[in-house]
C-alpha cells in the first residue's frame, strides 16, 4: 500500500450512469473486501421546479452530470477498484501516467455537502500555528510535535522521530489539544 490519504475524490462517469457507478461501486467495495477503504459514494443533486404540460413540480436535478463524488483511503488496491469500475472513465485530478488523484479540498467537499443538506463534520478544536498537539490517529499515532502550518483541513507539524525533527502532515481530525 503506497498511500493512506483519505480524502473525496471526482470520478468521471458516461453521463446519465452516475447512479449505476453508484450502485456498481459500493457492490465492489464490498465484494473486493474495500468497505474500509471505500466510504461513501455520492451524487450532487439539487431541486429544481419544473414546468411541464402548465404544472409546475419539484425534480431531483444532478448538479454535475457525468461526475461521482467517492470518499476513499487511497490506498492502491482501493484505487485499482473503483478505477475499474464499469463506466468510470477516470479520475478527475489525475495527472495522466497512471498517477493517482488530487482529493477536493476540504472546503470544496464541505460546500457540496451542505448544500445537498448533509451534515458535515466539524472540529472542535481551537489550535494555532506554534502550539504543541498530540496525533490521536494514523502512522504518527501518539507523537507530539508543534504546528507550523494550518491549511484547511491539512496541519503541518514538527515532531522528534528517531532523534531527528520531521515535518508531519496530518488531517485536523488526527490531532487533539495537549
Amino acid at each position: 500500500m503506497d498511500s493512506f490519504d483519505k480524502g473525496w475524490f471526482v470520478l468521471q462517469t458516461y453521463s446519465g450512469y452516475e447512479n449505476k457507478v453508484k450502485e456498481n461501486l459500493l457492490q465492489r467495495a464490498q465484494t473486493y473486501n474495500m468497505l474500509e477503504n471505500i466510504l461513501r459514494v455520492e451524487i450532487p443533486t439539487q431541486t429544481v421546479q419544473v414546468e411541464k404540460n402548465g404544472k409546475s413540480k419539484e425534480v431531483e436535478e444532478n448538479r454535475f452530470p457525468g461526475y461521482v463524488l467517492v470518499e476513499m483511503v487511497m490506498t492502491d488496491e482501493a484505487w485499482f477498484v473503483v478505477r475499474n469500475t464499469p463506466n468510470v472513465t477516470g479520475f478527475v485530478g489525475s495527472h495522466g501516467n497512471r498517477s493517482k488523484p488530487t482529493p477536493l479540498l476540504e472546503e470544496e467537499i464541505r460546500n457540496i455537502l451542505i448544500s445537498m443538506g448533509q451534515t458535515v463534520q466539524e472540529f472542535d478544536l481551537n489550535v494555532k500555528v506554534g502550539d504543541t498537539v498530540r496525533i490521536i490517529d494514523g502512522a504518527f499515532a501518539n507523537y507530539t510535535g508543534k504546528i507550523t502550518e494550518i491549511d484547511n483541513n491539512k496541519v503541518k507539524m514538527i515532531i522528534s522521530m528517531f532523534g531527528n525533527d520531521t515535518v508531519a502532515e496530518v488531517n485536523l481530525s488526527q490531532i487533539a489539544e495537549l
